[in-house]
C-alpha cells in the first residue's frame, strides 16, 4: 500500500492508484477500474479529477480495491464525509479528525545510526537532554538514569547522539535536539532493535522489583482469541502507540522519561504454527 499521510482529497487516492495501475499494466483503463466500482468510465473520470463525488453505495468497493482497512480506511470515509458536507464547520471538525489519524513523522535509519539501538541508555540520554533543554552534564545524567550509567558512558551516549546528528551543539554550550520518531527496515537493523528491546523488557522486569507501585503500570492479559481476533488486536496495539506518539508531542514541558512496552506473543500457538 502506498503512502497516505499527505493526503488532502480522498480523490487522491483514486488518482495514485489508477496512476500506479497503468505504469504497471500499460493497458489499464478508467473503464477496467470503474468495473470494479460499479462505475462506468466517464463517472470515474470525472472523480478521478475531482469535479464529481463517489457514490456513497462504492465506499466499501472503494476501500477494498484500494486497499484501505483500519486507520486508513477510517481516513479516507472521513475525507469523503469532509468533501461532501455544506456545512464550512462541519468541514472543518471532520477534516480536524482525519488529519488526526495520520501518522507521525518517522525518519527512517542507516545502518550507520544502528549504534543508537546498541544500548538502552543512548535513547534515554537523548529525551533526557529533551527535559534538561539541552543542559549537557555527563554526571548528573548518570546519576539520574534507572538504573544508573557510569558518567563515561554518559558521555559517549553524547556523543554518538552528535555523531548521529541527533544533538547539535549551540554556541551557549547546550544541545539543540532534533525531534523525530525512528523506523527501520532490513534485517540487519531489524536485529539491531531486536537487541535493544531484549535491554528494555529487562529493564520493565527490573521494574517489578525496583521501581514502587505508584510510579509503574505493568499488567499482563492472558488471551484465548482467533485469527481475526489475533489481526484486531495487532491493530488496536499499533494504533495506540501512535496516539500515545501523539500525545508526547502535545508534552511542553516534560518532567520525566518514560519507557513502555507492549508485548502480545502466543503461549499456545495454533496448530501448524
Amino acid at each position: 500500500m502506498y503512502q497516505w499521510d499527505d493526503v488532502d482529497d480522498y480523490r487522491e487516492f483514486f488518482q495514485r492508484y489508477y496512476a500506479r495501475q497503468k505504469e504497471t499494466i500499460p493497458l489499464y483503463s478508467y473503464r477496467i477500474m470503474g468495473q470494479k466500482l460499479g462505475l462506468d468510465a466517464s463517472q470515474l473520470f470525472r472523480i478521478i479529477h475531482k469535479s464529481e463525488h463517489l457514490p456513497t453505495r462504492c465506499i466499501p468497493l472503494a476501500k477494498e480495491l484500494l486497499g484501505l482497512t483500519g486507520r486508513s480506511g477510517k481516513f479516507f470515509e472521513t475525507l469523503l464525509a469532509a468533501s461532501k458536507t455544506r456545512s464550512n464547520a462541519n468541514r472543518k471538525e471532520l477534516l480536524d479528525k482525519a488529519y488526526s489519524l495520520r501518522d507521525v513523522e518517522r525518519q527512517s535509519i542507516g545502518s550507520h545510526e544502528l549504534q543508537f539501538f546498541s544500548q538502552w541508555w543512548i535513547p534515554v540520554v537523548l529525551s533526557f537532554l529533551e527535559v534538561s533543554e539541552g543542559r549537557v552534564n555527563p554526571e548528573i545524567i548518570a546519576a539520574r538514569l534507572v538504573p544508573s550509567i557510569t558518567k563515561a558512558q554518559a558521555t559517549e551516549a553524547i556523543e554518538i547522539l552528535k555523531s548521529l546528528g541527533f544533538v547539535k551543539k549551540l554556541s551557549s554550550g547546550r544541545l539543540a535536539l532534533k525531534q523525530t520518531h525512528l523506523t527501520y527496515n532490513g534485517p540487519e537493523k531489524a536485529l539491531a532493535v531486536r537487541g535493544f528491546q531484549k535491554q528494555i523488557l529487562s529493564l520493565a522486569t527490573s521494574a517489578l522489583d525496583t521501581i514502587p507501585a505508584d510510579k509503574r503500570d505493568i499488567s499482563t492479559l492472558t488471551l484465548a482469541v482467533d485469527a481475526e481476533c489475533f489481526n484486531d488486536i495487532r491493530e488496536m496495539t499499533r494504533e495506540y502507540r501512535r496516539q500515545i506518539q501523539k500525545r508526547v508531542e502535545e508534552s511542553t514541558t516534560p518532567d520525566r522519561i518514560l519507557q513502555l512496552s507492549l508485548a502480545l506473543f502466543p503461549v499456545v500457538p495454533a496448530e501448524g504454527d
